[in-house]
């Protein structure tokens, strides 16, 4: 039996359903939304991935292509990103799988990251992401000419 709220007030509906999960009310529970709102969850999760790769992938690009806009800040904001990404993936390892995907994907937002900062061309940065995983995620990267 699907509950109004779920449209209506989520927040309310999220605190009754889970009660009723506790309560193993199962006739009562809105299963369907349930499943539903679970299966958001796992996209969100790969959308997190995706912004911090493609914050990191931005400032890689700035760093490489941009050597004027090098500094302390660019450098923190780089090993911060590689925290967030590592933490992340440890926290849900079943996003190793998509790593590929999602640089990808990531990397599409990092180019238009980088000319808007950098105001160089597009043609400047390569058109596909030029590093593997492990190179975006070793921390002697962003030193390597």
């Amino acid at each position: 039996m699907p509950s109004e709220n779920y449209e209506r007030d989520f927040y309310a509906w999220a605190n009754e359903q889970a009660a009723l999960l506790r309560s193993r009310d199962w006739a009562r529970a809105d299963i369907e939304h349930i499943a539903l709102e679970i299966e958001s969850l796992g996209k969100t999760e790969k959308r997190a991935l995706i912004n911090r790769l493609a914050v990191l992938l931005a400032q890689l690009l700035i760093w490489r292509f941009q050597p004027g806009l090098r500094g302390t800040s660019r450098r923190l904001t780089i090993e911060e990103q590689r925290y967030k990404v590592a933490y992340h993936v440890d926290d849900n390892p079943s996003l190793k799988a998509l790593r590929g995907e999602a640089i990808t994907t990531a990397y599409r937002y990092a180019l238009v990251d980088a000319e808007r900062e950098t105001g160089l061309g597009d043609n400047v940065f390569p058109a596909v992401c030029p590093w593997t995983y492990g190179e975006i995620m070793d921390e002697a990267f962003w030193t390597q000419e």
